[in-house]
């Protein structure tokens, strides 16, 4: 199964995402979710970042924050709405929403 995965909220843990299983599993922070592509903490990217996935954050919801693709780690591929829709109906055939 190809697992997309809906990450918007800065407080989940790693513990979360490891209780799902998908060949291919895709997480897309949105929300207050972006903090974990652009934040470090005591200069460490957040461990979700340590996950075998494909890391996507939305452009619309980061630059609302207030930050600029370049604070965003390199892991992690910055898209638009189009694409956050491609990717929903082209590589993913279940989503979830933590």
């Amino acid at each position: 199964m190809r697992l997309g995965v809906f990450v918007s909220d800065y407080k989940l843990t790693v513990d979360t995402l490891d209780r799902l299983k998908a060949e291919k599993l895709g997480i897309i922070f949105v929300g207050n979710g972006v903090y974990h592509a652009a934040l470090k903490e005591k200069d460490k990217p957040s461990p979700i970042l340590e996950k075998s996935s494909n890391f996507y954050v939305l452009s619309e919801d980061l630059e609302t924050r207030g930050f600029s693709s370049r604070d965003v780690d390199s892991r992690v591929k910055l898209i638009n709405l189009s694409e956050l829709v491609d990717l929903i109906f082209n590589d993913y055939e279940k989503l979830a929403w933590l």
